[in-house]
């Protein structure tokens, strides 16, 4: 293949992503799901404009690289300590339920599969990627009604963080086993060493960032050295620690969080990803799923999973929100907002593809998931906060 011809094939991605996320905001639905639709519209299902290549595939993996990055640098740690405990128990119970109901679902379609057997792994993962919950889509949706700062607010956005990192660990420990090589203790030793590992060199990392911000404050060398210590990260996790390599970017985020120039390493960051490299993975996502393929059973199966999905959210997040003493309604509200997915669902998804633990037609799941959730999750918040007057 001709070299110059990714240049085509970028234009065109870069345009049609750009044409289908102002669509879907002018829809009211995440800009992700038109860049999506877009990759869906110009791959080989449809119009068959672009086609996956490897330089494709390396690009979008920068992508999501940036994305998690930008993920960890966004957490506020603060709010995170201050409604820590409470969030953290409906954070837990947010990823163990879906994951289970997520099992069980992929079973009851596909047969019971041993214990340790591949079809195993593929009904874990499958829970795995309806651990996640889109903080950037809940934090919108709660800024537009004023709702953000309250305690339901603080809670959902801090739970939804919390949520995210117990899902990127779940998905290290089910790609770490599906490994047949792999020995369940070799596993969480790696798991926990990495962790160690990152806060031994995050503290470290923390004091000199600290240091230059203090010394040579918003410049540009210090998101320039930002982005390096993010692909270090995300290297070193993934060759050294057998660990994804977004978990590594995404902690590079967070150590990276509380100093002073976090917003500003931030921005910079942002586009970076808005103007190529985030088009280019959600794109990519669109490009991967083969229409098709898509049969009447993977549709009904769609179905399923879009109702289980957004149905263990809000039981398992209500009922602890319950429990830690919140109101009937506000513990509705927490599980409501807590339903929504968006990129840290494909960003699973993407990375089960690579490790074998799913097939691109089931992408259209995913995908379905996000719009429904994006869209059903604004309109139900407003209409529950609007029966108790806040």
């Amino acid at each position: 293949m001709e070299s110059y011809l990714v240049f085509k094939d970028l234009a065109i991605i870069i345009v049609a992503a750009k044409l289908c996320g102002i669509a879907a905001r002018k829809c009211k639905a995440p800009q992700v799901v038109g860049e999506i639709v877009a990759g869906l519209l110009i791959g080989p299902s449809i119009l068959g404009w672009v086609n996956q290549s490897d330089f494709l595939v390396q690009m979008a993996e920068i992508g999501v690289i940036l994305l998690m990055f930008s993920a960890g640098l966004e957490t506020d740690l603060k709010d995170l300590m201050k409604t820590g405990p409470i969030a953290a128990l409906i954070a837990c119970a947010g990823v163990f339920i879906p994951l289970v109901f997520g099992a069980v679902l992929y079973m009851a379609f596909f047969g019971v599969a041993p214990w340790g057997s591949e079809e195993f792994y593929k009904a874990v993962f499958v829970g795995t990627i309806l651990t996640a919950t889109s903080v950037s889509i809940t934090v919108e949706s709660l800024k537009e009604m004023g709702k953000l700062k309250g305690r339901v607010g603080t809670t959902i956005l801090s739970a939804a963080i919390i949520d995210d990192v117990i899902g990127i660990i779940v998905l290290t420990f089910v790609i770490g086993f599906k490994n047949p090589e792999s020995k369940p203790l070799s596993v969480l030793a790696n798991t926990v060493m990495f962790f160690l590992f990152a806060i031994v060199v995050g503290f470290i990392s923390y004091k000199i960032f600290k240091m230059i911000d203090t010394r040579y404050p918003h410049t540009r060398r210090i998101p320039i050295a930002g982005l390096a210590f993010c692909l270090a990260m995300a290297y070193i996790a993934e060759k050294y620690f057998g660990i994804a390599d977004i978990t590594g970017a995404y902690v590079a985020g967070i150590i990276l969080c509380s100093i002073r120039d976090s917003e500003y390493i931030a921005e910079k960051m942002d586009t970076n990803s808005y103007m190529l490299f985030g088009p280019v993975f959600f794109a990519s996502i669109g490009l991967k799923t083969n229409v098709d393929s898509v049969s009447m059973g993977i549709l009904i199966f769609s179905l399923a999973f879009v109702a289980v999905g957004l149905i263990s959210k809000i039981i398992g997040c209500s009922l602890v929100a319950r429990l830690c003493r919140f109101s009937r309604l506000d513990s509705l509200k927490i599980g409501v907002g807590m339903m929504t997915r968006g990129e840290v669902a494909l960003i699973v998804s993407q990375k089960g593809l690579s490790a074998g633990l799913l097939t691109p037609v089931y992408f259209t799941s995913v995908i379905l998931l996000i719009i429904v959730s994006s869209i059903l999750t604004p309109i139900i918040l407003k209409v529950l906060y609007a029966r108790d007057g806040a």
